[in-house]
């Protein structure tokens, strides 16, 4: 059985937050999946890795105008249950899919810098599109399960219900939606650091540019850690809180967690609206292909660019 929740707050906050996010997200990720598709050539393997984390982005933000739809309308859900579950799981897989491609870019990354001469460097487009394919279908295994999740109130449309007697579907949901933070997150961090270690210990961290991306870099994982960190977090005082609690004290117990929770999950596709910022300043070719598109004056020829760029070393770090 699942918990009632009052929505008043989410009523208020989320369907301007979601449709905001939808906006700047599908401008974003569309206008880089053009880029990428037809003007970003030849492509590299880690292209691919970029291409496919704008794709889950994208697919992400596809369906976000449904859910500002069903919080506008007081929490009624009026698509019908089986095109609930499909908009769950575009949500679930997609935000996997972001943080295991942010992950895949990150030991991408960390092997170019810290390990320029490994053979997986020289991998090929085709055998990275395999990877890519790889990623795909483990995000898609852990999060299938969403297709056969039952709704005890037809109205609600929620993946993430406290229930008095938890099943066994919502409990490896709860721990895919952990674990595919978790995880990209150590990796994440730990690549980041070697990367700065490495640098440093080379005494190039001086230099104007790998200063530059330096700080880049460190942005990135701050901003990874603000758009998911507090949902997660947020999950775990739920599942640690409903087993103190009694089976008829937990829904009142944690309604304002709950309300909580539903607004920092909301806060995680902000990471998708913020990936083509990222794209933008970190690689000075698909900058100078976005300013052109877009009718900007150029700052600087994107060829010269990367030839400069490889002159000091730090191309590596221009992959995001």
């Amino acid at each position: 059985m699942q918990c009632a929740f009052n929505g008043t707050l989410l009523i208020r906050v989320l369907p301007p937050l979601l449709v905001t996010e939808f906006v700047l997200g599908i401008l974003g990720n569309g206008l880089a999946l053009w880029i990428f598709c037809f003007h970003l050539k030849p492509w590299k393997s880690s292209t691919v890795l970029l291409f496919n984390l704008a794709m889950a982005d994208f697919l992400l933000n596809m369906a976000l105008p449904f859910r500002a739809s069903y919080y506008n309308s007081g929490l009624e859900w009026m698509f019908g249950n089986t095109f609930c579950n499909i908009c769950l799981f575009m949500l679930a897989m997609n935000r996997s899919g972001n943080t295991f491609f942010l992950m895949a870019i990150a030991v991408d990354r960390y092997m170019r810098v810290v390990h320029p001469h490994h053979p997986i460097n020289s991998l090929s487009v085709p055998k990275a599109m395999l990877g890519a394919l790889a990623i795909w279908l483990v995000t898609i295994s852990l999060t299938a399960h969403i297709f056969i999740l039952k709704h005890d109130n037809e109205t609600y449309c929620e993946s993430f219900m406290i229930e008095i007697e938890p099943t066994q579907n919502l409990t490896w949901h709860k721990f895919v939606f952990l674990f595919s933070f978790y995880l990209p997150l150590a990796v994440i961090l730990y690549c980041t650091v070697h990367i700065i270690s490495h640098l440093r210990g080379r005494q190039l961290a001086q230099h104007t540019k790998i200063k530059k991306a330096l700080c880049f870099i460190t942005v990135v994982v701050v901003l990874f850690i603000i758009c998911f960190l507090p949902s997660n977090i947020t999950q775990l005082m739920i599942m640690i809180k409903t087993s103190t609690f009694k089976s008829g004290e937990v829904c009142s117990a944690l309604e304002d967690l709950t309300t909580a929770f539903y607004i920092t999950i909301s806060l995680t596709y902000l990471n998708s609206v913020l990936d083509p910022v990222v794209y933008y300043f970190s690689s000075p070719a698909f900058k100078n292909i976005c300013r052109k598109a877009l009718h900007l004056p150029q700052t600087e020829n994107a060829e010269s660019t990367e030839k400069k760029t490889r002159e000091t070393g730090s191309q590596s770090l221009s992959q995001l």
